[in-house]
């Protein structure tokens, strides 16, 4: 694993806050933790499972998820520093496998009593890791904040982990940050979800298909069974066009476009180790 340290990235994360007080969204919280979502793509795409960690982060651990094809795979990882804590979780390598991928079915999110109805794929995606997650996350200091990020379907597989972590662990108040993220649920599990984790901030490109997959009501083909989905809270509206279907959803993009608002931060965040930043 390549580990350095980096003293300007720290100071992206302020300090605990009381529950009951969600913070405010912030511009480089979410600019650092699209460059870390970033890595877990590295890390799924390394033969031998290597990435770069920002200076000051150490790794804790990471795990691994079963797929659609349920083959094991690497799907995330968990960092820290002596001020936060990060979970991060692997999107999908296509926008446009995706178009096809999102319509699914439903299926009871059993790690927390009723809590309504997820997206099957992804609710088995994390439930393959949950036990990893979980060990990992009871590693963690409690006196340190905690933040949750993914991009596309690590986006989706955050949120759910969200939840779970807010009501399972002594982590009751994560701080998310999701970018391209699908909806994950139905009404009922977007209310827990919106009345339990304080803070959820999902950016969101207007031009991105994905965070519009399942759509609002879909009947399957097969049963001809209606479902419901919704989007949990925190919308951030992002507005860039990059002249594909794929290019208006991958990381990258809307690293580029955040850097566009923060270039001096960007450049001093990705500085050291250099490449460790999503590729502009």
């Amino acid at each position: 694993m390549a580990k350095t340290t980096r003293r300007t990235t720290t100071t992206a994360f302020p300090r605990p806050m009381r529950q009951g007080q969600p913070q405010q969204f912030d511009l480089r919280i979410a600019l650092f933790l699209a460059g870390i979502a970033g890595q877990t793509y590295s890390q799924f795409e390394n033969k031998d499972g290597l990435f770069l960690v920002p200076r000051d982060y150490h790794l804790t651990g990471a795990f691994s998820a079963k797929a659609y094809d349920n083959t094991e795979e690497r799907f995330g990882f968990v960092l820290q520093s002596d001020r936060s804590s990060v979970l991060a979780f692997r999107g999908s390598g296509s926008a446009v496998d995706w178009v096809s991928d999102f319509i699914a079915q439903q299926t009871t999110y059993r790690p927390v009593k009723n809590a309504g109805q997820t997206h099957k794929g992804f609710t088995d995606i994390y439930t393959s890791t949950r036990g990893q997650v979980l060990d990992l996350i009871g590693q963690l200091p409690v006196d340190k904040p905690l933040f949750i990020t993914g991009h596309s379907l690590g986006g989706a597989l955050a949120t759910l982990a969200a939840l779970d972590i807010a009501v399972n662990t002594p982590f009751t108040a994560p701080i998310v940050y999701t970018f391209g993220t699908p909806r994950v649920g139905d009404p009922r599990f977007v209310r827990l979800y919106n009345n339990t984790v304080e803070t959820h901030w999902r950016l969101q490109n207007e031009y991105d298909i994905v965070p519009h997959l399942p759509p609002l009501v879909y009947q399957s083909p097969d049963t001809k069974k209606t479902y419901f989905y919704m989007h949990v809270k925190g919308e951030v509206k992002r507005d860039f066009r990059m002249g594909s279907v794929s290019g208006n959803h991958i990381l990258s993009s809307y690293f580029a476009d955040l850097c566009r608002e923060e270039p001096q931060f960007a450049e001093a965040v990705c500085s050291e180790p250099p490449g460790w930043c999503p590729f502009v």
